[in-house]
């Protein structure tokens, strides 16, 4: 029998731009030996044909640059957003479209919970979409008075807990750390806003990134809602390559048939730790826990928080609607320290900016970073960046760095970042895709899963269209032409990973990752991009069965 495969499809888009299309693609040893037509197939010698796609279009496996694996977990724990959201199972949970919708969707679960003790944990809240009022403990009071119910904002910026919660925390009217917010008597409200103040809340309930990202259950769950994607390599921007994940992520991605490659980032929060250790950490991981499906290396540093949390930290003006500027996760002169030593350590650095404020402090610290340890090919990336100016990029471009900017922003929030928190001039320019492209910066775009839903194609659109839920178009001179889109995607994606020379195009050398599309999404009508059904993914020559909903 031989070991080559050939698969055969009706167009194949190679992303290559050598050579854009195809009809054929030869596989051996889980990686791509040769890419065109049939007669270039047999140059090869004997093989076995695959026409199982012949009436399909492939196109490389899509790569999600900025991802969590807890977007898989957490549907474990009941869904309470705006917007309606599909569960890997294909279940459709319906929005919670307002504070008592919520309320319910929680009673109803309070009450079949057998455990007096066990806390209620729920995902996806956003009270951006309920004009100025707050949920307050007197809101999840109503859920329970003696469980701890803990409700993790969709930006994972902030969370709302009930009394029990805080008292069960300890966190009181004499707790003095930034981000509890309180009541005018000074009492805690029950709002937390970014890491240090949830930290008491996660210490109880078990830290949520832990709970929902790295036990095999959940991320085969992650796998699944990859694969329903068309994803194929997919990051976890927020690991602390701890032995118990580290033991799930190489047990999960040894499976033959788990259908994507994971990247994940050290979060560079675990401050106990120290830098030394933690790039002993990463290197240990490195040498010795990597394979073919799990690529370590990559160190994450959280600069401000979230734009419709009103916790990003941005310049002149501030926020449309009055709001205080956000919060730094670390002083800013530790977040140049911190930047300074993993760079010149020779960590490859992914630096969480929202507002331009936050996107300034990170591109002094890379620049100062740069004169003190110069670095080619560093490809520090800019994760979200939400707000930056021209400038911004073209200051990016001059020091050899990269952006993830994320798109997806546009139609979920950009109705609330025009009227409450950017006004209509800066929402204009909101994830400045032409912009970043015109200064010649390398470019990817992502969904944030679970922020928003896993799926590269609706994030393409998003960039395409830049259309918000109400359908209002957010900015015309930064949409951007399908083709480059589809390459952000992609290749685009894999730059900003160092994975360029693996994945993001089908060309011989990488491995054998394939999207499997109904329709050419080239050939579509812009608006129509998002529509394009995935039908199913080959990883390292593997075809493996999308799931299906019971």
């Amino acid at each position: 029998m031989t070991d080559i495969t050939v698969f055969q499809a009706r167009k194949i888009l190679t992303m290559n731009p050598m050579q854009p299309e195809a009809t054929h693609v030869a596989v051996r040893d889980g990686k791509v030996l040769a890419v065109g037509d049939l007669a270039r197939m047999q140059s090869w010698g004997e093989f076995t044909l695959d026409t199982r796609f012949a009436d399909q279009v492939l196109m490389p496996g899509l790569v999600e640059g900025h991802c969590h694996l807890m977007a898989g977990g957490l549907w474990q724990f009941p869904f309470v957003g705006f917007h309606a959201r599909t569960a890997p199972d294909g279940k459709v949970w319906t929005g919670s479209t307002d504070f008592e919708a919520v309320i319910e969707r929680l009673r109803a679960i309070e009450a079949t919970m057998s455990d007096p003790a066990k806390p209620l944990l729920a995902w996806g809240f956003d009270p951006i979409f309920f004009g100025k009022e707050r949920m307050t403990t007197r809101h999840l009071d109503q859920v329970s008075t003696t469980r701890p119910v803990v409700i993790l904002h969709a930006s994972q910026h902030l969370m709302n807990v009930n009394t029990p919660a805080l008292v069960q925390s300890g966190i009181t009217r004499d707790t003095e750390v930034e981000g509890v917010a309180r009541y005018d008597d000074g009492e805690p409200s029950g709002e937390l806003q970014e890491f240090a103040a949830m930290f008491p809340v996660t210490r109880l309930t078990g830290n949520i990134f832990r709970v929902a990202g790295a036990d095999p259950a959940s991320l085969r769950l992650f796998g699944q809602m990859a694969q329903l994607a068309g994803v194929t390599t997919a990051t976890d921007l927020v690991n602390d390559l701890s032995d118990y994940n580290a033991a799930g992520l190489s047990t999960v991605t040894s499976e033959p048939d788990f259908p994507v490659r994971i990247v994940p980032a050290f979060l560079s929060m675990m401050e106990a730790l120290g830098i030394d250790a933690s790039a002993a950490r990463i290197r240990d991981r490195q040498a010795n826990g990597s394979n073919d499906k799990l690529h370590y290396g990559l160190v994450k540093i959280v600069i401000d928080g979230s734009i419709q949390g009103f916790t990003a930290r941005v310049r002149w003006p501030g926020y449309f609607n009055g709001a205080p500027n956000g919060i730094w996760i670390h002083p800013p002169a530790q977040l140049k320290a911190m930047i300074a030593q993993f760079h010149a350590a020779g960590f490859q650095l992914h630096l969480h900016t929202n507002g331009d404020e936050a996107t300034e402090l990170a591109l002094d610290a890379i620049e100062a970073a740069l004169e003190a340890h110069p670095r080619s090919d560093h490809r520090h990336t800019l994760q979200h960046c939400q707000m930056a100016d021209a400038a911004q990029f073209a200051r990016m471009a001059r020091l050899g760095m990269c952006v993830n900017l994320f798109a997806n922003h546009i139609y979920y929030w950009g109705d609330a970042h025009r009227e409450l928190t950017m006004g209509p001039d800066r929402a204009m320019r909101m994830d400045a895709c032409a912009t970043a492209l015109a200064h010649g910066v390398p470019m990817a775009i992502h969904s944030d899963a679970p922020i928003t839903p896993l799926g590269p194609l609706f994030t393409a659109w998003c960039a395409v269209n830049r259309l918000t839920s109400t359908g209002r178009k957010l900015g015309d001179a930064e949409c951007i032409p399908v083709p480059d889109a589809l390459y952000a995607i992609t290749m685009g994606a894999a730059f900003t990973l160092s994975m360029d020379h693996l994945v993001g195009s089908i060309e011989i050398g990488k491995y054998a990752d394939f999207c499997v599309l109904a329709e050419d999404p080239l050939a579509m009508a812009p608006e129509k991009l998002k529509d394009v059904p995935v039908l199913g993914t080959v990883i390292g020559g593997r075809v493996i069965a999308l799931p299906r909903a019971a």
